[in-house]
């Protein structure tokens, strides 16, 4: 596969204010484990190769395990995952996906058991954030795992 387009160095600033704000959603309410299962999920549901490479990549540098990021395409049926990562990813797929009709309350409800308001809320910016990036790589084609050693993935011992 080839890039159709370095949207980074055709728009960077707009990339700078992107990449700002996936910096600071390392500062939100929300851990880095949930923030990869979330990442990759979306990615899943979207289909975007390079994010997904990326976000797997980074979840093995943050001590996720193996079997643990094989169950994300499963995590309905996985007994691996605690309660408030099965809300995460449940809002994950709802928030990527945006059913007609929007996201029931019975979902919201169920989420908000789990999590705080101060969660849901930085865990929508954290799916707002992948959805866009997703966007970006399947519309110019971006190459899983060329970006590796800029980001310092190539320590997730993936090849």
């Amino acid at each position: 596969m080839t890039q159709r387009l370095n949207y980074a160095q055709l728009s960077p600033e707009l990339f700078r204010k992107m990449s700002e704000l996936a910096a600071a959603l390392n500062n939100s309410v929300i851990d880095v484990k949930t923030r990869d299962l979330v990442n990759i999920r979306a990615s899943q549901l979207n289909g975007c190769a390079f994010c997904l490479d990326m976000h797997v990549k980074e979840a093995k540098i943050h001590g996720e395990s193996e079997l643990r990021l094989y169950h994300v395409a499963i995590w309905h049926e996985s007994n691996l995952f605690e309660p408030r990562e099965r809300a995460a990813l449940a809002w994950t797929e709802a928030v990527t996906k945006l059913p007609e009709g929007g996201i029931p309350d019975a979902l919201f409800e169920r989420v908000r058991s789990v999590l705080s308001d101060k969660e849901i809320s930085d865990l929508t910016f954290s799916i707002m954030a992948i959805n866009a990036w997703n966007r970006a790589s399947i519309s110019f084609k971006s190459v899983p795992g060329s970006a590796d050693k800029l980001y310092g993935l190539d320590k997730a011992g993936l090849k």
